[in-house]
């Protein structure tokens, strides 16, 4: 039997620099893992008590990293393959649930090192898709260090490359998350903390416009918890990932659900999409015993993703502390 591998908690990444401050194919090329498997499993969900395997996707590689699917044919997934220096965009055709197929690829220019390809970019930066969010036939896509991408993926198993936005730098890198509001022409972009006590400056969610998926703009940022000196609490702080909106679960063009790590999570108002505003916060306690394995981590909370359901009721987890469960009451 073998096992999936456990980047984040992986001897090579101990020191957290090698996983957020380089490119991961590099890193685990010099130190392999042992047998693994890495691809991506099928199950039915008809009993939902009892889940039943029905089909699976070997990736030759380290496999996937997130993936966005909401029924029908298309994944959209990141996927670090041989060759590449880290995750790059793959579409996966689930025509055929029991045998799932890799159906097209997408990444930046200097990624294919079986290519023939080599990095433009400084050696201390990080490209890779961490993933994409599809909201009809636009993927937009988030590099880490790498930036934004739009692509149109009317054609799946041509993904065509619309237009790619970097502002690292000057501002720090680290983008994560892409939060389309296509009735409103919108997209939320969250860029993650991922230094100790802000040593990879203070990080911002961006609002941008999209009217012209080829030239997004940016029109405002959301705005960063000041009430306590969160920089200087420990651990990250800043964005790392937003409810995404999910079929089924919570959908709003006006609320933005986000989590900011040691400084918990947060509820934004959009009505002014030019001058967003908080409207709801709960940071949690320092945890009581951490979950985090890694030797001399800081006691503190680092609020991770969040996901909310239809009614409301909030899902945190937390790296450190586990899982959260909270119930939003403002307007809707």
């Amino acid at each position: 039997m073998v096992d999936a591998v456990d980047l984040f908690a992986a001897a090579a990444f101990a020191d957290e620099s090698a996983y957020y401050g380089r490119s991961v194919g590099e890193v685990l090329a010099e130190h392999p893992a042992a047998e693994y498997s890495a691809g991506l499993r099928v199950y039915d969900l008809s009993d939902s008590a009892a889940p039943r395997r029905i089909g699976s996707l070997s990736v030759e590689g380290f496999g996937l990293h997130r993936i966005w699917y909401v029924g029908g044919r298309w994944a959209y997934a990141s996927a670090l393959l041989h060759g590449f220096t880290d995750y790059v965009l793959v579409t996966i055709d689930m025509a055929d649930p029991v045998r799932p197929r890799v159906a097209g690829t997408s990444w930046l220019p200097g990624m294919h090192l079986a290519g023939g390809e080599r990095p433009a970019w400084p050696a201390d930066h990080r490209y890779g898709l961490h993933h994409a969010i599809v909201a009809g036939d636009l993927a937009y896509g988030c590099w880490r260090d790498g930036g934004l991408t739009v692509h149109d993926v009317s054609d799946p198993t041509r993904p065509e490359l619309l237009v790619h936005r970097n502002w690292c730098p000057p501002f720090g890198g680290g983008t994560h998350t892409a939060l389309p509001l296509p009735g409103r022409d919108l997209l939320v972009v969250a860029d993650e903390g991922i230094a100790d006590n802000c040593a990879d400056q203070v990080k911002y969610t961006w609002v941008f416009d999209v009217r012209v998926p080829a030239n997004p703009i940016s029109i405002a940022t959301l705005p960063t918890p000041s009430e306590v000196d969160y920089c200087a609490k420990g651990g990250h702080f800043g964005p790392h990932n937003l409810h995404e909106n999910r079929p089924g679960s919570f959908v709003s063009e006006r609320l933005v659900f986000a989590t900011y790590q040691n400084a918990g999570v947060r509820v934004f108002d959009l009505v002014d999409p030019f001058a967003p505003r908080e409207v709801a916060a709960f940071v949690p306690p320092p945890p009581t015993r951490l979950f985090d394995t890694r030797p001399g981590r800081p006691r503190v909370i680092q609020s991770c993703d969040v996901f909310v359901d239809p009614d409301g009721v909030m899902y945190v987890t937390d790296y450190n502390a586990g899982l959260y469960v909270l119930e939003y009451q403002g307007p809707s």
